[in-house]
């Protein structure tokens, strides 16, 4: 005989079922929840690795090149004005790295006349001299047979100072006369990567008006102007600076105002007409490739000529972005034929 199942025992077997409902709700929401929470992390991770790097990067002793593997650099310190001490690093060719060893200043300063080109590389936005990107294009210049010395502008890595525009110029154009001073007649390039493209081109025009130039130009990852590149790489060119001594806000009124920053690279273009040579990867997130396409345009029809400038692209699916460029391997023969143009 079958037994009658009435509606209060499908209620209470509907009621019976129920806390299984909850526990797979319960047991989604929290997989949801957690799933959340890694990708929120995932994110905060993204922003902050790179400040890490920044923090860490401020703890390497730039006293001691040798540290990060520069066996071959001394540390000098030059004070171009009152109150202002700025560090650069000096790596002579790698062809000289044995009899380097255990030498004082006036060894490296003898050996910047020795005939070899000597390029002054001037560094982007934030950070140090230590910055592995730039302890690469340091080596690679050494291993093409270079001089190479690498500036931390005012208000960068152990140099005193509040970085401004006008700063920074002016401690790139003293480096570049300490080094004429002790150069004889070697070829005297610079290097100006991101930010520093911008130093570059406003000390060329400096130059000019004292009637010298470079011997030739690299400009790497550069914007057309202060309104472009700095604005997209921070919300001001020298917030990182504010950002890391929040107590000089206290003493100066509304500073990041009143720094204005220009770099009017494009303008600079149309005045110099020394050799230029740009580098830049097609995938540059910071600065669009399409920038040094118009930096390009400029500078040519400045010089009008096709050999005094020229553009060099970097395949995007290299993978380089901004400040990738030296990882390739085409990197030393580029740079060799580019300043090998400049003896001719």
């Amino acid at each position: 005989m079958k037994r009658r199942i009435d509606k209060s025992e499908r209620k209470a077997a509907g009621r019976l079922q129920k806390p299984k409902n909850l526990n797979d709700h319960a047991s989604s929401h929290w997989m949801w929840t957690w799933t959340k929470m890694g990708l929120l992390s995932v994110c905060v991770l993204s922003a902050t690795i790179p400040i890490l790097m920044h923090l860490f990067s401020d703890y390497v002793d730039l006293s001691r090149p040798s540290d990060v593997g520069l066996n071959h650099t001394v540390n000098i310190y030059l004070k171009p004005e009152e109150g202002v001490r700025v560090g650069v690093w000096y790596t002579v060719p790698e062809h000289r790295w044995k009899e380097a060893q255990g030498q004082n200043l006036e060894w490296y300063e003898n050996a910047l006349g020795d005939g070899s080109p000597i390029f002054i590389y001037l560094h982007g936005n934030g950070g140090n001299r230590s910055a592995p990107h730039r302890i690469g294009i340091a080596n690679v210049l050494s291993a093409v047979g270079y001089h190479v010395l690498v500036l931390d502008y005012r208000g960068f890595g152990d140099s005193t100072g509040e970085p401004t525009e006008a700063g920074l110029s002016a401690d790139a154009l003293y480096l570049y006369h300490w080094v004429k001073a002790h150069s004889g007649n070697s070829l005297v390039c610079v290097w100006g990567h991101s930010l520093g493209s911008g130093v570059t081109t406003n000390i060329a025009v400096k130059l000019l008006e004292e009637g010298k130039q470079f011997d030739g130009i690299i400009l790497e990852g550069a914007f057309l102007n202060g309104e472009v590149a700095p604005n997209q790489m921070f919300e001001h060119a020298f917030s990182w600076f504010y950002w890391k001594f929040p107590y000089i806000q206290f003493f100066l009124f509304n500073p990041l105002k009143n720094n204005i920053v220009v770099f009017p690279n494009n303008k600079n273009l149309q005045k110099i007409r020394t050799p230029i040579m740009f580098l830049h990867a097609e995938d540059d997130h910071l600065v669009p490739f399409a920038i040094a396409q118009e930096n390009y345009r400029i500078a040519k029809q400045a010089q009008n000529s096709d050999e005094r400038v020229k553009l060099v692209p970097f395949d995007g699916s290299l993978g380089y972005l901004h400040n990738g460029l030296y990882k390739d391997p085409d990197l030393p023969n580029i740079i060799r034929e580019f300043v090998q143009s400049l003896k001719a």
